[in-house]
């Protein structure tokens, strides 16, 4: 071997956030083309580039990865509706901002309500699915929920109902609005969507009456 073809050192190692990024990039697209049941962890990991070593020491198993996959994309969804809010000059138009961006995301994403789908009704009746699922649904739950709160406090939003139960609400009626969409896309469109999510915002949201101005004493 000639000293121009001598390795100059070892491989650089990738950092771990790296491998990560890859491993949820690569299931994200299997999980997609093949669903849920049918995706391997071998194909995943070969789709990133590395052994299915490298979910397992990652990950640790099959519904863990699936578990951060729903959760990055439900953190990002929530950071992106919240940016939008915090950046209206009025409340109203912040929470007609986030129905529209909700109800683009239900009608537009539509592997990701049918992988959501598919695992909840997984986890009815395997252990393994459930123990990662109920967590990661209870988590998506409790950002919501400081989330509203911290909105309403800033917006002087009246809230109808504590920002827990409305967090619940909110949580059960994307999620039900993606089934229905997944079940009778040409009824249940982005509009009816729209609507149905601008009906309940509004119901759970008003903004708090400003106060009367006060005469100045006579006399």
């Amino acid at each position: 071997m000639s000293q121009s073809e001598r390795p100059e050192g070892p491989t650089p190692r990738m950092p771990r956030a790296e491998v990560r990024r890859r491993l949820l990039d690569a299931a994200a697209r299997v999980f997609a083309e093949r669903g849920y049941d049918d995706s391997r962890l071998e194909d995943i990991a070969h789709a990133a580039g590395f052994t299915k070593g490298a979910v397992y020491s990652n990950f640790g198993s099959k519904q863990a990865l699936f578990g951060a996959l729903l959760t990055e994309r439900a953190d990002a969804e929530l950071a992106t509706v919240l940016d939008g809010i915090r950046g209206a000059d009025d409340p109203a138009d912040g929470l007609a901002g986030a129905a529209d961006h909700v109800a683009r995301r239900i009608t537009g994403d539509t592997e990701r309500g049918r992988l959501g789908l598919e695992v909840a009704a997984r986890a009815v009746r395997d252990d393994a699915t459930r123990a990662v699922v109920t967590p990661m649904r209870r988590a998506q739950r409790a950002a919501v929920t400081r989330a509203i709160a911290d909105v309403a406090e800033r917006d002087g939003i009246r809230l109808a109902a504590p920002p827990d139960v409305a967090a619940l609400v909110v949580h059960c009626l994307t999620n039900g609005l993606s089934m229905e969409h997944l079940a009778d896309p040409e009824e249940v469109d982005a509009e009816a969507v729209h609507a149905a999510l601008t009906a309940v915002i509004a119901a759970l949201a008003r903004p708090a009456p400003a106060e009367e101005p006060v005469d100045p004493p006579t006399g």
